[in-house]
């Protein structure tokens, strides 16, 4: 679908989005791509992708924030447990001009450079402050591989993509997502108890997964 409509037209179209389904659109111009978020603003809960001129626009639906839920609560258990400072960004917008491209992750993660983004909020800016150490993408209706080339540009080093109750992890080699077994941020932490984790966290409550979780890190963690 080509965009020669304006941003005003997007916003008109992005209302009629129904949950659970995204938006392709080429030939979008930076200008319109970000006069399209500053429209948006706080009003619209889908999430924009920008890759030199091509435009994804996600609509979310309610099961989508389940998985990422669970993956939120394990790594502020990790941050507590190890005493760490870990920011969470949520599903802010990360853009680079020079680049062209432009990503609103499921959620987001300062972890190795927390300390460079502590107090920014709204005032992040990629051209000087460094990206997210980790984001989740959690995959139901379109595929988060074809954003990958995305959050190369943008330099972010660890995706934690998760498609049903899987867990992948990719890490940045060369320009490129590799898939690991381990973290980066967090070595000791595998896919596969990501995984784990995130199955317990669909059929028991969050006290009882965040309990039990606690309790592998403490067998488990790195002194």
């Amino acid at each position: 679908m080509s965009a020669a409509a304006t941003a005003p037209s997007f916003v008109e179209t992005i209302s009629q989005l129904p949950s659970d389904s995204s938006l392709r659109m080429d030939n979008v111009s930076w200008n319109d791509y970000e006069e399209l978020l500053a429209d948006l603003g706080e009003s619209y809960s889908v999430r924009v992708f920008y890759d030199q001129g091509r435009m994804e626009i996600m609509s979310p639906a309610s099961m989508h924030e389940q998985p990422k839920n669970v993956l939120h609560d394990l790594i502020v258990i990790l941050r507590d447990e190890l005493d760490i400072d870990v920011e969470s960004f949520g599903s802010t917008t990360y853009k680079l001009e020079k680049k062209a491209k432009g990503a609103e992750p499921d959620d987001s993660f300062y972890i190795r450079n927390a300390a460079a983004v502590i107090g920014k909020d709204e005032n992040l800016d990629l051209a000087f402050d460094p990206p997210p150490d980790l984001v989740v993408e959690i995959d139901r209706s379109s595929s988060s591989l074809n954003r990958f080339p995305i959050y190369a540009g943008l330099c972010v080093a660890e995706l934690w993509r998760v498609y049903g109750r899987t867990v992948r992890i990719w890490l940045l080699k060369h320009g490129q997502y590799e898939e690991s077994t381990n973290s980066l941020a967090f070595p000791f932490l595998t896919a596969d108890v990501l995984s784990a984790f995130v199955e317990k966290g669909a059929t028991q409550s969050s006290k009882t997964t965040a309990k039990e979780f606690r309790e592998w890190l403490r067998r488990n963690r790195q002194s």
